[in-house]
């Protein structure tokens, strides 16, 4: 996920402002993907014209928060375009049984990086904050406080965690990713790795709040969790209509949610962010009691 408009327009400003007291030119970075793998993403139905596809970490970043790698895309099925509804789920879910933990690890500031000491994990930017770790403790909260058949729970170790959030790279901060996640796997395990910015408070401004949202996003994806706005993005995003398709894993209608979306109902699985807080709504709390 990206922040939109105003954090985006000051990043540039900031850019500008840096550059601007050098002699030399700046170096820009392509990031650029294949025009085979855009091809073969475009046919998946997600909407590579908005937003183009981008390499990222050792996959692609798809209409910016989607991770994929070349062996997700083989796997997946042509895609196909959706109504507009409110809230999608993917094909597979998490298979909660009678009831199931979900364990989250995340690297806290003077621990390595890693799961254990003098490791390292997450692109080499270190640890989170305690003003990350925060944030994602309050999502944690958000998702245990809905009595639901999942709940998770913080671990202090990566070994065996269900989810690991690893940092993002110097790199992917500085063009301004926010954070990136995968789907459920067919054997009905959560997505295993969420990718995290560490400088949501730092370069950002985000509140412990704001920075929960993001989270809580890219853990609803974890989970089997669509856009809100599929069907067209510029309701959260701005710009053209963008429809994402299907994708090859399930744009499927969850019961009891009302067609069409709105950024005013503020709903946490929006596809673009502002920065501001956004627990669940009603909306929100229907689709996670539906499905689990």
């Amino acid at each position: 996920m990206r922040r939109i408009n105003n954090i985006l327009s000051l990043a540039l400003i900031a850019s500008i402002t840096l550059f601007s007291c050098s002699e030399q030119e700046p170096v820009v970075e392509d990031f650029s993907a294949p025009d085979d793998v855009v091809a073969q993403i475009a046919a998946l139905g997600f909407d590579v014209e908005n937003f183009p596809v981008e390499t990222f970490e050792n996959g692609y970043l798809v209409e910016r928060d989607i991770y994929l790698t070349d062996a997700t895309i083989a796997e997946m099925g042509r895609g196909n375009a959706v109504p507009s509804v409110e809230q999608y789920r993917t094909n597979n879910l998490v298979n909660a049984g009678g009831g199931r933990v979900i364990t989250i690890y995340a690297p806290e500031e003077g621990s390595g990086g890693g799961g254990g000491k003098g490791k390292k994990g997450g692109g080499g930017s270190g640890g989170y904050s305690p003003a990350m770790i925060a944030g994602l403790d309050e999502a944690i909260s958000r998702y245990n406080a809905e009595n639901l058949t999942i709940s998770f729970q913080r671990v202090t170790n990566s070994s065996g965690a269900d989810i690991v959030m690893t940092r993002l790279s110097k790199r992917d901060e500085r063009r301004g990713v926010l954070g990136s996640a995968g789907f459920p796997t067919n054997s009905g395990d959560p997505y295993g790795e969420i990718k995290m910015s560490g400088v949501l408070e730092s370069s950002y401004g985000l509140s412990t709040n704001g920075i929960a949202t993001i989270i809580a996003h890219e853990m609803g994806h974890c989970i089997g969790f669509r856009h809100t706005d599929y069907f067209d993005r510029s309701i959260s995003c701005g710009g053209g209509t963008s429809n994402e398709g299907d994708g090859g894993v399930g744009a499927i209608h969850i019961p009891g949610t009302p067609t069409g979306a709105s950024l005013s109902k503020q709903s946490w699985m929006l596809a673009c962010t502002d920065g501001s807080n956004r627990d669940f709504n009603n909306d929100d709390k229907t689709a996670l009691d539906y499905l689990y």
